[in-house]
Formats: structure tokens, C-alpha cells, sequence
């Protein structure tokens, strides 16, 4: 089977493209199953249920989360409703909402979907995501050997190492949060395919999805800026991974990087031509 994951959706744009570009990507790539990063999706900051409800529709699987997890309040609830929108399993008992998840493709076969937060450089005080994972994959393959592992996480370190943690035991790791793409896509020796970060879907021409000025702004004067998702093309990054859905073992992992030109940039630029 053929997964593909693809990285943080970035506001409207992120949304945009995905909405747009994801039938044609799937029927590229025969794709089965569809894992995206949401956390940045309502206005480059959290979540909302109205927001999530339209990515699965346009043909999202599931849905990942990360630090910005709490940051639009009424996505709270939402979680405790749904299996297909999933936040940090190490997160505290009693946190709203599932670390993980088990969905079935539309040929039916079921692929397990788990969401961690990383300790490095982080905002919250959470449970090992290491120790978290082995017990989350001791359950998830009693019902499939096919194991999908978003970790979102500052530290490359962290990514790296939890990856090959876990080599042999789940199908895929990947790594979100940064927004910018790394060029390590690999499978690791036991059958783990691997990648440090899946990179943006989001405006290209920015500062990891926030418009250019007021990011440097900030910098430059070390004074709070409100920040503002930039309004160019964008690209949508991810990764292909081809996974035996028998033994869960991944054959191989490509990049994805594709050009996204919304069809309203399009129409701007025929007024003025």
C-alpha cells in the first residue's frame, strides 16, 4: 500500500492547497492512505473543529496535532468525538481527546496512527514519548502489524533517536514542527521508513508560513509582533511511503514537494495582464 504523509498545513493557504491538490496527488501516487499535520491550520495557529471536519472531507484520513494543540479552546470537545483527529499521546491522563488512532483504507485494511510530542526545547512538561510509544504499540498491533508515527518535536535529536527506537516495530516515522523539510528520507535497517521533518504546506516565500516582515521585525527589536500567515504560492511537502500491509515493513520512502498555485493568485494575475 502507499501512504502519504504531508507536513504542517499553514492557515488558509495550507488549507487551500490541500483541499485542491490532494485528489490529484493521490491518483499520482496511488495513494490509499492520507496522514496530515493540522496544528498550524486555523490561522497558522491550532485547530478548529469546522476546519478539521473540511480536511477530512477534502480527503484527509487522519489528522495530527502538536504544541499548538490548545490553542483554539472549542477544538477541546470536538476531540473527545472524534477518532480521526488525534493530539499527543503523551500528553497527561485525562487530557482531552486520543493519542492515537486505527482507521481503515477503503480496501479495509486497518493502519494505526499515533501522534507524539517531543521534551527538547518544548513548552510542556509531558510524559516520555519513547517509553509512551512502546506501550501505544504493544495495543495498536494486536489489530495491524502497519504503524504510522507522527512525532512532532524541536529537538532533531529527539526525531532521530526515536526513530531508530522504535526500527522494526512500527512502518513510518516521521518528524513535524520545524516547517522546513530535511533531505534524511530513509529506511532504517529492521524496516522503519524515516524522515527527521516533512516540511510546510503552507506559503513558500515566508518565514516557516508567516509573512516575512513581521517575523524579522521581532528579531530585530526583540518586541512581541502579532504574526501573520503570509499570502503567496504554496508547496505542499511530504513523503510517499510504500508499506508491505502484511509485515508492516516499509519497501521505500520519496519526497514530496509540489507547487501549489491557488486559483486565486491565478486570477490576480490575469487582471493584470
Amino acid at each position: 500500500m502507499n501512504i502519504l504523509c504531508i507536513g504542517d498545513i499553514v492557515g488558509k493557504p495550507g488549507r487551500a492547497a490541500i483541499e485542491e491538490a490532494l485528489p490529484g496527488l493521490k491518483k499520482e501516487f496511488q495513494i490509499d492512505f492520507v496522514v496530515v499535520n493540522a496544528e498550524n491550520a486555523a490561522g497558522g495557529a491550532g485547530l478548529t473543529s469546522k476546519i478539521a471536519q473540511e480536511l477530512l472531507k477534502a480527503g484527509c484520513d487522519v489528522l495530527t496535532l502538536g504544541d499548538h494543540v490548545w490553542d483554539q479552546k472549542e477544538l477541546e470537545g470536538y476531540l473527545d468525538q472524534t477518532d480521526a483527529v488525534i493530539r499527543p499521546a503523551n500528553f497527561p491522563e485525562g487530557t482531552p481527546g486520543k493519542g492515537w488512532c486505527v482507521q481503515k483504507t477503503a480496501s479495509g485494511q486497518k493502519i494505526g496512527v499515533v501522534n507524539l510530542l517531543g521534551r527538547v526545547f518544548m513548552r510542556y512538561h509531558l510524559e516520555c514519548p519513547f517509553r509512551t510509544l512502546e506501550r501505544i504499540i504493544e495495543q495498536i498491533r494486536k489489530e495491524t502489524p502497519v504503524v504510522i508515527v507522527d512525532m512532532h518535536a524541536e529537538a532533531t535529536s529527539e526525531k532521530v533517536a526515536l526513530g531508530h527506537f522504535v526500527d522494526g516495530r512500527v512502518s513510518v516515522v516521521f518528524g513535524t514542527h520545524t516547517h522546513i523539510q530535511t533531505a534524511d528520507e530513509k529506511v532504517l535497517p529492521k524496516g522503519t521508513a524515516y524522515i527527521t521533518d516533512l516540511g510546510m504546506t503552507g506559503p513558500y516565500d515566508s518565514v516557516i508560513g508567516q509573512r516575512k516582515e513581521d517575523i524579522i521585525k521581532r528579531f530585530l527589536t526583540s518586541m512581541p509582533a502579532k504574526f501573520r500567515v503570509a499570502e503567496n504560492d504554496v508547496i505542499v511537502h511530504g513523503v510517499v511511503i510504500k508499506v508491505d500491509d502484511k509485515t508492516g515493513r516499509a519497501q521505500r520512502i520519496a519526497r514530496v514537494q509540489k507547487k501549489f498555485v491557488s486559483k486565486e493568485a491565478i486570477s490576480k494575475k490575469a487582471e493584470k495582464s
